[in-house]
């Protein structure tokens, strides 16, 4: 059995730091090796990355997007106490993946003209009492956040939803929150703490749940959490340690820089190291809409430049058909997110291959991905690790690799017929 001496193995460990070094340098462990050369192009939009269809929008398989969002609704599932149907979340996880897409998903109380999803067996409780008012001119209804069974109820829901769902490929990233569509306000409507929103101690209570039961999935909430009238987070400043992600529902708006800038900044300038961030484009007005990926920008702004602003990884744009070609569309999705280059390949006859590989795009991957070489995997080093504008030298040990050896990146968050691609142009 091949085996690599503990000298060469303190090597591959020193030029695998990511960014030591000029780029085109290459360690003294690889000189030995000789160069392969690898010509790639990372074609179409990267997995759980892009700008995001509505599952009810989505149609037939449409390669200019890789994500589906869906919003779904709690009484869909639970229907009783500790009785779950998980079918209609199988059902549109399984409808984007035969499109060749992965789901975001987010789950909600309370939507603007509608009738609340809690539970009915918590309506039918004599201490649940249900708050309605008007919100955007319209009747709607709000949770009893007082009641016990509720909070329980919430709790135990994303807890079995983990153990459900927490590893399927299907799913690129779970949205989570309370008040007016789960973003994390009631700009309009009742606002009652603790009665119509959850206690500060709940929301603390949920968020460290939250920790616990998903490993594998990012999970996401509203930068509108960064406003200490809703959000526990500056009651509870340790909750900001939580490697949770974060999502803006008005992205390219004509005042983003201000209050929206602002809330990114509470969470922390490099949350997006270790966790995703999306969001949707702001509906404001019509012209945020409209225009908000013309190329020439809006509000002074760029979508491109915003989006390597924010590090941004997905942007919910269900109307952007209505108003720019597939072709735009599919360009602006592949300025998110991550980014693979290929810089040097090169390969030692019962050794392995040496990769220098780039991030080139503006965000890690938040899934685990790992380099292969004629179906090898390559060293501990994961993919994810790799933040934007960084390179890493890459040990693939594999005795039995051939002179030209085929490159592939594994990650097995990926459905059927989606694959990782990268640049290269190695001579």
């Amino acid at each position: 059995m091949h085996r690599l001496t503990v000298f060469t193995f303190l090597l591959i460990l020193s030029a695998c730091k990511p960014g030591s070094g000029p780029a085109n340098e290459v360690p003294e462990s690889y000189e030995e090796y000789t160069r392969v050369p690898l010509h790639s192009t990372a074609e179409g939009v990267q997995p759980m990355t892009g700008i995001v269809i509505w599952s009810d929008s989505a149609g037939s398989h449409n390669d200019s997007y890789a994500l589906e969002y869906s919003y779904m609704r709690y009484n869909d599932v639970c229907k009783g106490k500790d009785v779950y149907d998980w079918s209609p979340v199988e059902k549109v996880l399984s409808q984007a993946a035969s499109r060749g897409h992965q789901t975001v998903l987010r789950f909600y109380y309370v939507y603007v003209g509608k009738q609340c999803t809690v539970p009915d067996y918590i309506k039918a409780l004599p201490d649940y009492e249900e708050t309605s008012g008007k919100s955007e001119g319209r009747m709607t209804y709000f949770p009893d956040w007082r009641n016990a069974e509720l909070q329980r109820f919430h709790l135990d829901f994303y807890c079995r939803f983990a153990e459900k769902f927490d590893n399927d490929p299907r799913l690129a990233y779970l949205e989570t929150g309370f008040g007016l569509w789960a973003e994390y306000h009631i700009y309009e409507g009742p606002f009652i703490k603790g009665k119509t929103f959850p206690s500060m101690d709940f929301q603390a209570e949920f968020f460290r749940g939250m920790q616990k039961w998903f490993i594998h999935t990012p999970w996401m909430i509203s930068i509108d959490a960064a406003d200490g009238k809703y959000g526990p987070f500056r009651l509870h400043s340790e909750l900001l340690d939580i490697p949770f992600g974060n999502f803006d529902d008005s992205f390219m708006c004509s005042d983003h820089d201000g209050y929206n800038r602002e809330s990114w900044l509470f969470f922390g300038a490099e949350r997006y190291k270790t966790s995703p961030l999306g969001g949707e484009f702001s509906y404001y007005t019509d012209f945020d809409q409209k225009h908000c990926l013309d190329k020439e920008g809006m509000y002074g702004r760029t979508f491109e430049d915003e989006v390597a602003k924010f590090h941004m990884t997905f942007i919910i744009g269900n109307d952007q058909p209505r108003y720019q070609s597939w072709e735009r569309i599919a360009e602006a999705s592949k300025s998110m997110g991550y980014h693979f280059k290929v810089n040097d390949f090169r390969v030692l006859e019962g050794t392995g291959a040496a990769v220098q590989i780039e991030n080139t795009g503006v965000a890690p991957i938040y899934h685990d991905a790992f380099l292969e070489a004629d179906g090898v995997a390559g060293s501990n080093y994961n993919l994810r690790d790799l933040m934007p504008g960084e390179s890493v030298w890459v040990m693939i040990p594999n005795p039995s690799v051939s002179a030209s050896p085929s490159l592939t990146i594994a990650c097995s968050r990926l459905i059927d017929g989606q694959k990782i691609g990268f640049d290269a142009e190695v001579e």
